[in-house]
């Protein structure tokens, strides 16, 4: 009986996953998709305006009714608007910026370099903590860590006796399932915090979001996500995997720190204190120039405001002093080209922004995206649901979305103009909800078949375990997204108890 049981709940879960990955495979492009819901959105703005919609604003009492751009006039604003749509879309200009200094950085070889250090320095009984801590933190320059920290993570693993799967299941619950945990701010922070503001700005046309708006959960996140991907590692993950037999070729070339890359490494820590120096002295005086000039205040002093242009600033400047120490950037030439191979991987997700900032446009100007808020807070509302069952119910969905949908960024730039609308509307921050978003689209990364380097990890696994596919390893990575799940909701919920801020100057409750 108990054998008929299990062998059940096997089909059961490995027909779930196809179903999804069915779904998922039968989705069209995030841009595409994009395109379709803009157009969707100016014949439902015609529909609705014919029947006569309409909310009372909770705010301001005012009768708020849909736009139509099913109309002459709705033509002419859709042609000229769409290049302004675009241009001043906010996460466009905040990624390119961003991704110039981060680009060069991994272009140098910075990145790798710092990664190799901290995994090849940690001592036995620190290795799979120092993993995981570092696939968290290659957060900050994306594919990286796929590409680098998790082929590298299974070689240490067997070098020292250990399951190499193991290894590289720690590292890819690092990379993928903490990736809303991070010390410092990545490429993904100013993205996010520009969908949110766009978003805000249906409620609140003044509203702002900056790119440390959930730093201080992060933050905290980053310790507790390192602890639980250990645990599970550990105690759960290598007890199954049991005792390596294989024989794989280790790599020399990834398995060790070369004169060059430890030279550069010294010159990037140098220069790394320099620039931290250059801005203490800036914003710990009561007077320093990186302070608000009037109030003398951190919060909207041009430090956190423009906290993009310093993460541009900063990775230039360390990622020089690196590729000089290390010779692998001889003129101004390498400089420019690493900065333009880093912009010329954004091809997609330029065309993406494009028609994202159409579909988020018509949303506004039709008004939907406010009268659906209104109508969802109040459903929301008479449901009586508390704080924090509300916040976790939104974990789950993102969770459960993601699945189906694997850019964070493009999931994003759908829910947030309704779902941050809906809960500004019941008093809560979109600061608040963004950090809510992000723990569901982590911990749900590493068992979805359509997140982007899944066929990558499958491959990676494959060189260990010849009979390997998605299932060998969503059953490998299925423990990290519930602990995961489970220890983020947790904290999520202490942070909704004891109102703590998610971010500077973000709150969880509108003023």
């Amino acid at each position: 009986m108990l054998k008929k049981l299990q062998k059940w709940i096997k089909n059961f879960f490995y027909g779930s996953l196809d179903i999804i990955e069915k779904v998922g495979n039968a989705l069209p492009h995030p841009a595409t998709l994009f395109a379709i819901f803009a157009l969707l959105i100016v014949v439902a703005s015609g529909i609705f305006a014919r029947i006569e919609l309409s909310v009372v604003h909770p705010a301001t009492g005012e009768i708020i009714r849909p736009v139509s751009l099913l109309s002459v006039e709705g033509l002419h604003r859709i042609l000229l608007d769409m290049v302004t749509n675009f241009t001043s879309f906010a996460p466009l200009g905040t990624v390119l910026v961003a991704m110039l200094g981060i680009g060069l950085a991994e272009s140098s070889g910075l990145i790798s370099a710092g990664l190799k250090l901290l995994v090849l320095s940690a001592p036995a009984r620190l290795l799979t903590f120092v993993i995981v801590l570092a696939g968290i933190l290659s957060n900050m320059a994306s594919e990286i860590g796929y590409v680098l920290l998790v082929p590298l993570a299974a070689i240490i693993f067997q070098s020292v006796g250990r399951h190499p799967l193991a290894g590289l299941a720690a590292a890819f619950a690092g990379v993928s399932g903490g990736y809303s945990a991070n010390l410092l701010l990545g490429t993904i922070d100013p993205l996010l915090a520009g969908i949110s503001q766009e978003a805000a700005r249906i409620i609140d046309p003044a509203y702002e979001v900056n790119a440390a708006a959930n730093y201080y959960f992060m933050f905290v996140s980053t310790f507790i996500i390192a602890y639980a991907g250990t645990w599970v590692t550990e105690r759960l993950v290598e007890p199954r995997l049991g005792h390596f037999s294989g024989d794989v070729e280790n790599d020399e070339n990834i398995n060790r720190l070369t004169d060059d890359e430890k030279r550069g490494l010294w010159f990037a820590a140098l220069a790394s204190l320099v620039f931290t120096a250059v801005v203490l002295w800036g914003i710990l005086p009561e007077n320093g120039f990186l302070r608000e000039i009037e109030t003398g205040s951190i919060l909207s002093s041009p430090f956190l405001k423009g906290i993009v242009a310093f993460i541009f600033l900063g990775s230039i400047f360390v990622s020089i002093a690196y590729g000089y120490g290390a010779k692998t950037i001889r003129n101004d030439s390498e400089v420019m080209n690493g900065m333009g191979k880093a912009i010329s991987t954004l091809g997609t997700y330029i065309v993406l922004v494009f028609f994202a900032a159409q579909f988020v446009a018509y949303f506004n100007w039709t008004k939907l995206g406010l009268i659906f808020a209104v109508k969802g807070a109040q459903a929301l509302k008479a449901a009586g649901l508390g704080d924090i069952i509300l916040m976790l119910s939104f974990v789950i969905l993102s969770a459960i979305i993601n699945l189906f949908m694997g850019s964070a960024s493009a999931k994003w730039a759908i829910m947030a103009p309704i779902f941050i609308p809906m809960f500004m509307i019941l008093g809560y921050t979109p600061e608040f909800v963004q950090a809510a978003y992000r723990i569901g689209d982590s911990t749900s990364n590493i068992i979805a078949p359509m997140m982007s380097y899944f066929a990558l990890i499958v491959a990676f696994v494959e060189k260990y375990d010849k009979k390997a596919g998605i299932g060998t390893v969503i059953a490998l990575m299925i423990p990290y997204t519930f602990v995961f799940l489970l220890i983020w909701s947790v904290m999520l919920a202490i942070w909704i108890l004891f109102g703590l801020p998610v971010g500077p100057g973000a709150t969880l409750f509108l003023q």
